[in-house]
């Protein structure tokens, strides 16, 4: 495998974009040797589905559209990032019991601390930002068994 790989796609800002993201990073991440059915490929499932919620969502049409940046470097770190063009940047909304929404960068951040991994964002150049997660390369690691009942 190459030293740096890289896969972008830019979809539009509807929320049946988000399950074209969500597949479109499992294709990738199953070529570069990560299949679906690991905790590492369902994780970073489950992250680019809140992170590109967010970015339907929260940028009030703001955001025509929305890119989804997949990157690995050296077999090491395998970082994914969601730009959108709206400025304002992700917060962590209180948790009540009685929302239905407001809990997806608390998920993230846990799944990525979880994983090893961490979260940052950058602003970008026509004053978005992009939301980076990197996790550690986990290629190789077992596929999750299901027990029945």
């Amino acid at each position: 495998m190459a030293d740096h790989q890289e896969a972008s796609v830019t979809l539009p800002s509807d929320p049946a974009s988000v399950r074209a993201a969500r597949r479109y990073v499992a294709e990738v991440l199953d070529g570069w040797g990560l299949p679906e059915g690991t905790d590492t490929a369902d994780s970073v499932r489950l992250i680019v589905s809140e992170l590109a919620t967010n970015a339907v969502q929260h940028t009030f049409g703001q955001s025509p559209t929305f890119t989804v940046d997949i990157r690995l470097d050296r077999e090491e770190w395998l970082r994914v990032g969601v730009t959108d063009s709206h400025p304002r940047w992700p917060k962590r909304l209180p948790a009540a019991v009685q929302q239905d929404n407001g809990r997806g960068m608390v998920i993230i951040r846990w799944l990525t601390a979880e994983a090893g991994g961490r979260l940052s964002v950058s602003p970008t150049e026509d004053g978005g930002k992009t939301v980076w997660i990197a996790l550690p390369w986990a290629v190789g690691a077992p596929a999750r068994t299901t027990q029945g009942c």
